[in-house]
């Protein structure tokens, strides 16, 4: 049985191979950062913010009572924002052994972020997916 984690993947990659070029795909991703909800002014915390990212980035991380764990985000740059929600669609809700086991690297290349995206967005996107893996990895035990 596949895992939801896959599932949404997957489901990423049809749309994905649905948009033409990547101006199309680049539209979607800010279309997608702008349906995030608002991080309060309190979440804009240093403790929430991801070290490696070139623009301003904030996760919270939310473990839930059934295992899960909730992520939410919010960047100052709309492509970011995103990345972000791209993300979330990826890890949020999901079991933190899912998110710690998930190939992040594999899925980014899967829906071509790796060659579309700067250098600089990619580290910052690595950087995110770090953190996610870390907190989720704190979360498993």
């Amino acid at each position: 049985m596949q895992r939801p984690i896959d599932a949404a993947l997957d489901e990423l990659a049809d749309e994905f191979e649905l948009l033409g070029d990547w101006e199309e795909r680049y539209r979607y991703v800010i279309e997608l950062g702008k349906d995030l909800a608002p991080l309060s002014q309190a979440e804009h915390s240093e403790a929430n913010k991801v070290r490696g990212c070139a623009s301003q980035v904030w996760l919270v991380t939310e473990p839930q009572a059934d295992g899960t764990v909730t992520f939410r985000g919010d960047s100052d740059a709309h492509i970011v924002s995103g990345l972000i929600a791209i993300l979330m669609r990826l890890y949020s809700g999901r079991p933190a052994k899912d998110i710690v086991d998930f190939d992040a690297a594999a899925a980014m290349a899967r829906l071509g972020l790796s060659e579309a995206l700067s250098s600089q967005r990619s580290n910052g996107l690595k950087a995110m997916v770090a953190r996610i893996q870390r907190d989720a990895a704190a979360l498993a035990g």
